[in-house]
């Protein structure tokens, strides 16, 4: 009897984390104390982004906390492919545009600070951002983790 309550009451005070999807990519982490979640689908290239952004208003400054893209189209072939329609789309200079490789779950991609992107499959990729301001890099990489398909 006393592990039944003892079980409910870890249940209550840590309850699972919630799992929601987006363009068929789960959301199984997201930090604590972001703000409220908007979805949006764009178009940029012949790509198709679908992306979830949490933001925060204070008086009148509305600030992303965090915001998650799926990224569909045939220009994304490989990470490279990627890198290099990321670097084209966010408008940076490819020579001083500071990524580092790394694996994200089991995919290949890149991260900097407060950005983190990776290549799933031909035509498929994700990309994550995080106010660095508010969260630490640590908390992009396990939101990364946890966004995948």
């Amino acid at each position: 009897m006393i592990c039944l309550v003892v079980i409910a009451l870890f249940a209550a005070l840590f309850p699972p984390p919630e799992v929601c999807t987006l363009d068929g990519f789960t959301i199984t982490h997201v930090p604590a104390n972001v703000g409220t979640s908007s979805d949006f689908e764009y178009e940029w290239e012949e790509v198709t982004f679908h992306s979830r952004v949490w933001e925060t208003t204070a008086g009148d400054a509305t600030t992303v906390d965090l915001s998650l893209k799926t990224i569909r189209g045939d220009r994304i072939a490989d990470v490279e492919s990627l890198r290099e329609f990321l670097t084209e789309y966010h408008e940076k200079d490819p020579a001083t545009w500071e990524l580092t490789p790394q694996r994200i779950g089991s995919y290949g991609g890149y991260v900097t600070d407060g950005q983190a992107f990776y290549f799933v499959e031909p035509g498929l990729a994700a990309e994550l951002t995080i106010d660095r301001s508010r969260f630490p890099q640590e908390a992009l990489l396990a939101t990364a983790e946890g966004f995948h398909p």
